[in-house]
């Protein structure tokens, strides 16, 4: 590359430097260009005190007091810039650096010789780099004041700085020299603000015409102003993409065709265009391990901007319209749900009602409260009515169970109690069952076990449904055992049977609404598949987790996971209502279920 092309891109790559140095907090574009400006002076100002360290040496100072000066330059304007950066905060600071630099400038006239050295001439440059940073009549006055401070201080210094005598000499012409030499590629750069502000006018207009975010970006990659647009299309303040923030959020895989459609542009090509991928904030459930959105990006050459370009930022049209198709779908199924749910508590209702009265009243009948009957099937006939309605019931029960977990309508209130208890209670009702298939039915409680914070009605059907399909699927003559323990802060309590067990394949289906593992062992149990989910749900309600592990033809193992002190931290002594976390993902109807085979 010319060494004139390099001489022309290095401010912008200096600008674009301490752009990303600027505070988040300062939004305004004039705000962020002063305090852009401040930290550029700041940190190259202690260079031009080591320039000057010739200076200092040759007016009798010393090399001890010149390194000293020279540390102190580095270190108190370093500290200035990398204040302001992380504070956002330049007023103060702006004042304390125009009066240091006037007293450090009237030790320097002072060293040099005095006004008639060539270093005095340095006195326009506070005014100047005044008025530049703050581009203000004000921000000029302070600076000129600053410079009057210099020229008072100048006799003052040369009375206690070890300096009498110091000569002038030809060589006190480069500090100043060198000063002037960094106004020819700010105003180089100032003109190309000015192309470029018209240029940002059209881009104003274009903005209006099209639904994209318009930026402008300076030949060497840094963004120079970027549209409101960006706070509605990628969820960004438009100051975040100044200097390299788009760059450093574009995919890594496509920066080198970014970079080469921009080597294009400096080329001489009219426009280029190219697909992104772009780093957008993360949304609040924080799922999503990144967030790179693809985006159309369209660079374009301005018309009399200089080496300023055009950059148009748009969604991607098939991704966009994918995506709507995508939330629709989403409202749909949610509607679906909704209504589904609403359907399974409204028939529920509908059913329990005449269910209870066939209940009751063919109990009532089986008794003989009436009379006896004339006919011994007539009694056979009434007890199958009342069981399969009480069949019937428990069915419904556990849809509106299952109905009311999966919308988050399910209300439990935790109490503490001994978990002894609800087995107990689980056995007492199950021993019938489990004796008509000549099934040992065991409990295995550690003493520690102790008292859990639940809701007590959950964990007793938790308990009830897995021992019902525990005793369900084993073998006349085998065993189910019932056992806990307490492990740190969480009771941990499973079922065992000794029945059929459950293929690899089937573990897919356990805990959806409905499904039944189908094989030539089970094909002949009855069931709607409902008590697993039902058994998931509560566990999930409770903050739970479950595990399975079986082997077919070895048994299988149900193991429970809840905290002692209930979910989130609450405290037993203190009842409330649980609902369903909402962080639960909708489509997963698995829940935390883990197969070991």
């Amino acid at each position: 590359m010319p060494i004139k092309a390099r001489y022309v891109e290095l401010p912008g790559a200096m600008a674009a430097g301490c752009e990303r140095m600027v505070h988040p907090s300062i939004l305004g574009r004039g705000e962020r260009e002063r305090q852009r400006r401040f930290i550029g002076a700041m940190l190259a100002a202690p260079f031009f005190a080591a320039g000057a360290a010739v200076t200092l040496v040759t007016s009798g100072m010393g090399a001890a007091v010149t390194m000293a000066a020279i540390f102190a330059a580095f270190g108190l304007c370093w500290f200035v810039a990398l204040l302001v950066a992380a504070t956002g905060k330049m007023d103060l600071a702006g004042r304390a650096a125009l009066a240091a630099a006037g007293i450090a400038l009237g030790g320097l006239i002072a060293a040099a010789g005095g006004l008639s050295s060539p270093v005095a001439m340095l006195v326009v440059a506070l005014p100047f780099e005044a008025w530049w940073i703050g581009a203000s009549r004000r921000a000029a006055l302070w600076g000129a004041v600053s410079a009057v401070v210099a020229i008072l201080c100048q006799p003052l210094a040369a009375g206690i700085l070890p300096v009498a005598g110091a000569q002038i000499a030809p060589w006190h012409w480069l500090v100043p020299l060198a000063w002037a030499l960094t106004l020819l590629p700010r105003i180089t750069a100032s003109h190309s603000a000015a192309a470029a502000a018209d240029a940002m006018d059209s881009s104003d207009r274009l903005e209006d015409m099209i639904d994209a975010v318009v930026l402008r970006v300076a030949r060497h990659g840094e963004v120079l102003d970027a549209s409101a647009k960006a706070r509605t299309l990628l969820k960004l303040p438009p100051e975040l993409l100044s200097g390299t923030g788009l760059f450093d959020r574009v995919h890594l895989s496509d920066r080198v065709s970014y970079l080469s459609a921009l080597a294009d542009m400096r080329d001489g090509a009219a426009s280029r265009r190219l697909e992104l991928r772009i780093r957008l904030p993360q949304d609040g459930n924080g799922l999503a391990a990144d967030n790179y959105r693809p985006f159309s990006l369209e660079m374009l050459r301005a018309r009399d901007a200089g080496e300023v370009f055009t950059l148009v930022l748009r969604e991607n049209d098939e991704i966009a319209r994918l995506r709507e198709d995508l939330a629709a779908a989403n409202d749909t199924a949610a509607a679906a749900e909704v209504a589904k749910g609403r359907f399974l508590a409204v028939v529920s209702h509908e059913l329990r009602t005449p269910l209870n009265a066939i209940i009751g009243f063919s109990d009532m009948l089986l008794h003989e409260m009436f009379g006896g009957f004339k006919d011994p099937r007539q009694k056979e006939y009434v007890g199958l009515v009342r069981d399969s309605g009480q069949h019937l019931l428990a069915v419904v029960t556990s849809i509106l169970d299952v109905s009311r977990i999966e919308s988050g309508a399910y209300a439990a209130e935790p109490e503490p109690f001994r978990f002894i208890e609800a087995v107990d209670m689980c056995q007492s009702m199950m021993r019938l069952q489990a004796q008509a298939k000549n099934i040992d039915l065991q409990a295995q409680i550690a003493p520690d076990a102790g008292e859990i914070n639940a809701d007590r009605r959950a964990v007793q059907q938790i308990l009830i449904n897995l021992v019902s399909n525990a005793i369900k699927f084993t073998p006349d003559g085998g065993d189910v055992v019932v056992g806990a323990k307490r492990i740190g802060s969480r009771l941990h309590f499973w079922v065992r049977d000794t029945g059929i067990g459950i293929a690899e394949e089937d573990f897919v289906n356990l805990g959806k609404p409905f499904m039944q593992i189908q094989n030539d062992y089970t094909r002949r149990f009855e069931g709607t598949g409902l008590g697993l989910s039902l058994v998931k749900g509560l566990v999930t309600l409770h903050e739970g987790t479950m595990s399975i592990e079986s082997m077919p033809g070895e048994g299988t193992t149900v193991t429970i996971s809840l905290p002692v002190n209930g979910p989130k931290g609450r405290p037993a002594d203190k009842a409330g209502v649980l609902t369903m976390p909402a962080a639960r993902a909708k489509g997963d109807r698995n829940g935390s279920l883990r197969k070991t085979a």
